[in-house]
């Protein structure tokens, strides 16, 4: 007979984000309705939560309250204002997380200030030097054993500057996250390079080359180019900070070009218009795989606890599903899954 699964608390930055604190309770009163499995404790300026919560249905059994009235601004620089605001939601939120009271954190507020609170507040899992922002990206298909439309990249902003032991761990935490979150039971693992030939890239690159190649665990697949990021060549690419957030930003420009050229379209010319119909199973596709409010948001990857960033732009849906990721990973032990990784 199968027991009830164990209990897992998310807190929840209630005020970061575009649409904060309105959608984030939305989301995580959804989440208790839906997820037997998972408390919600909401970090937050109590009054403006208990006004959304009386017009929001919710479970208030899986459902609580931490008051913190003050909060990270989106345009804030990230130091300076914790350093203003020591009581600031995100900053109090990962407190909690870190002494227990919650085993995930999720935010949709200020990236920055996001990671430096849990800098503060949590330890970088061994062999770690420096934590990673991930992020997920649409590719063309499902591959293999994958059972969603996404891959992961890794590092996209934490770690401008990354050396060769830092890609090396990107790589092992990449892997982990892409097994147990997308059920992939063996990821393929790349580095983003300029070339696929080994000696390709600057040394720190070819360096964790030669090093990936000999860790029999890890699925490494040699190098990849800018060009196979949206083909779906990989499931996790690994580069640094920089040349991430890059790529990022390419990515979402995109998909906003093509999303804004398909409007213009249908707009302007009936037979533009008669071609797009033709095309429209082709588009929803394209809208579907581009849809990043169905993965919730991405993990901040090499800290002894859970982080999973929310976008900005995230309405109540994405919120709850943010928390169902952050409670996938918690009760996989993705910190142990990556611990033992960077022992192997």
């Amino acid at each position: 007979m199968v027991g009830k699964p164990e209990q897992i608390t998310i807190a929840f930055d209630v005020m970061g984000g575009d649409y904060g604190p309105t959608e984030v309770v939305r989301g995580a009163a959804q989440l208790s309705l839906e997820s037997p499995h998972i408390h919600t404790l909401l970090v937050g300026d109590r009054r403006l939560i208990d006004e959304v919560l009386a017009q929001t249905k919710h479970n208030g059994e899986r459902l609580s309250i931490h008051h913190a009235a003050e909060y990270v601004g989106m345009d804030e620089k990230p130091g300076e204002a914790l350093a203003r605001k020591p009581q600031a939601s995100v900053s109090v939120a990962a407190r909690l997380v870190a002494e227990g009271e919650a085993q995930a954190l999720v935010s949709a507020g200020n990236t920055g200030a996001g990671v430096l609170a849990c800098a503060r507040h949590f330890q970088l899992i061994p062999g770690v030097r420096r934590a990673a922002l991930a992020t997920v990206y649409p590719t063309r298909g499902v591959r293999g054993e994958k059972q969603d439309p996404f891959s992961l990249i890794l590092d996209v902003g934490a770690t401008v500057e990354a050396t060769a032991d830092d890609l090396v761990a990107f790589a092992v935490m990449g892997s982990a996250y892409a097994r147990i979150i997308s059920r992939n039971e063996r990821p393929k693992v790349a580095l983003l390079s300029n070339g696929v030939e080994p000696q390709k890239g600057p040394p720190r690159v070819t360096e964790a080359h030669a090093r990936l190649l000999a860790m029999p665990n890890l699925n490494f697949t040699g190098n990849v180019e800018g060009i196979d990021i949206p083909k779906g060549t990989a499931d996790v690419i690994v580069t640094d900070g920089f040349v991430g957030n890059v790529c990022l930003k390419m990515l979402e420009g995109v998909h906003d070009t093509v999303m804004e050229l398909a409007q213009y379209a249908y707009k302007e010319s009936l037979r533009w218009r008669a071609g797009l119909a033709m095309l429209s199973s082709g588009i929803q596709r394209l809208k579907d795989i581009t849809d990043w409010e169905q993965y919730g948001g991405a993990p901040i990857l090499g800290f002894d606890r859970i982080f999973i960033k929310a976008h900005g732009r995230s309405r109540a849906r994405a919120i709850a599903n943010a928390g169902k990721v952050a409670a996938k990973a918690v009760a996989h032990e993705l910190g142990t899954a990556i611990r033992e990784g960077l022992e192997r």
